[in-house]
């Protein structure tokens, strides 16, 4: 099968991990492409680029209600968690102080247990550099005790980093109310919002933090491109050394191609329509499921969530072999398993939430998008319910083997 295989009569049910560029993204690209100065010169070349990525930096700003001074363009999601968290201690750790305050001491970070592995190992990697880290336990509903991250909190908190929305759950956590918590202690506060960008209403004013992060690659645009949301005064450490690009807090050539894309979906985003639209599909598909599969569970059914997105619990199947036999099929979903070094293993963030090993490795993520038709879900459901009842079938007849 190559690379550039016609999709035919595929389904794409995996939109929590990427999105299929917009059709009026790809028609642009041969444009922007004549656009190809850098925008750092000064000469006639420079100056459209420079003026392509003026517009695109003020589309994003007035899409997640900020100042485009706030916005810095950066390679996606996973730079702009590490760009915040590294920033923020190595100014500590360099001497630079707090808020202005030279004798300042803070020293600890505090994170979710569900976090994306971009905060998770950047947060490993601070702790081996002296950073004290403090991790808030999340239930199985998906829902952050809020008792302990109070507790948590202290003169020395100088950062909390707790994501808008998870990217396996769905769900969704009260950051207006942490953030404000955050602030009445003196700490920063940071999320990662990358799940948020199509799926929900972006305000990073209402939300009250001071940093945030997303991607271009879950909203319909080209890969590359990430957003650092940073919140005017703050105090953040450059984390790449170079040019003077991004107005010094992130050197490099900027990918214009990428952050044009973005901002031109920001544009064009008919919000309340398409979200309406989500949460339909979503919430028919888990009524059918419910309905015609037997022995499933809804991880956060009872939880607020993003509206496209419903992680499954399947009773008696594996994951890995559910996801690879709908493949087959012709759906692309994803699993709460990760494989790692060619080995599956259960997902960290549903093991934390306090899901079982077995659990964990039989869960399914769908997750939905713009393009997604009633017709495509209802037949997916009628090939999901096959699927599992062969599955269990053949799991059944091996335990009789071996009785």
């Amino acid at each position: 099968m190559g690379a550039f295989q016609d999709r035919g009569s595929r389904a794409y049910f995996d939109h929590n991990a990427t999105t299929p560029v917009d059709s009026e993204v790809l028609a642009l690209l041969s444009t922007w492409g004549q656009v190809f100065g850098n925008p750092s010169s000064i000469h006639s070349d420079g100056r459209g680029p420079k003026a392509l990525l003026r517009q695109a930096r003020k589309s994003v700003a007035k899409f997640l209600n900020a100042d485009p001074l706030e916005i810095v363009f950066t390679s996606g999601g996973s730079e702009s968690n590490n760009m915040v968290l590294q920033g923020i201690f190595n100014w500590i750790q360099t001497g630079q102080g707090w808020n202005g305050k030279t004798t300042s001491k803070r020293n600890q970070l505090i994170i979710s247990a569900v976090e994306h592995p971009s905060i998770l190992k950047t947060a490993e990697f601070l702790k081996r550099r002296g950073v004290q880290v403090d991790v808030v336990p999340v239930n199985r509903q998906g829902q952050l005790d809020e008792e302990v991250y109070e507790n948590l909190l202290s003169e020395n908190t100088a950062l909390v980093s707790i994501m808008y929305a998870n990217n396996e759950s769905g769900c969704i956590f009260p950051i207006k109310d942490l953030a404000k918590k955050a602030h009445e202690v003196g700490a920063f506060f940071h999320t990662d919002a990358v799940q948020s960008l199509g799926k929900s209403m972006v305000d990073v004013k209402d939300w009250g933090v001071d940093f945030a992060s997303f991607s271009g690659h879950k909203f319909y645009a080209l890969k590359g491109v990430g957003v650092t949301f940073v919140k005017k005064r703050t105090s953040l450490e450059s984390h790449i050394f170079g040019g003077g690009q991004e107005r010094g807090r992130r050197a490099g050539t900027e990918n214009l191609l990428s952050i044009a894309s973005l901002g031109h979906r920001c544009e064009g985003f008919q919000q309340e329509m398409e979200l309406e639209a989500l949460q339909n599909l979503r919430d028919q598909f888990e009524q059918k499921v419910k309905t015609e599969i037997q022995g499933v569970s809804i991880i956060g059914a009872d939880s607020l969530r993003v509206p496209n997105t419903s992680n499954l619990i399947l009773q008696g199947v594996d994951g890995e072999t559910l996801l690879m036999n709908l493949d087959v099929e012709g759906f692309s979903v994803s699993t709460g398993a990760a494989c790692s070094a060619g080995s599956p293993e259960p997902s960290p963030a549903l093991l934390a939430m306090g899901y079982s090993r077995e659990e964990a490795q039989s869960s399914l993520r769908v997750s939905f998008g713009r393009g997604n038709t009633l017709e495509e879900m209802e037949d997916f459901v009628g090939v999901l319910k096959l699927t599992v009842q062969r599955l269990r079938q053949l799991k059944q007849e091996g335990h009789s083997l071996h009785a």
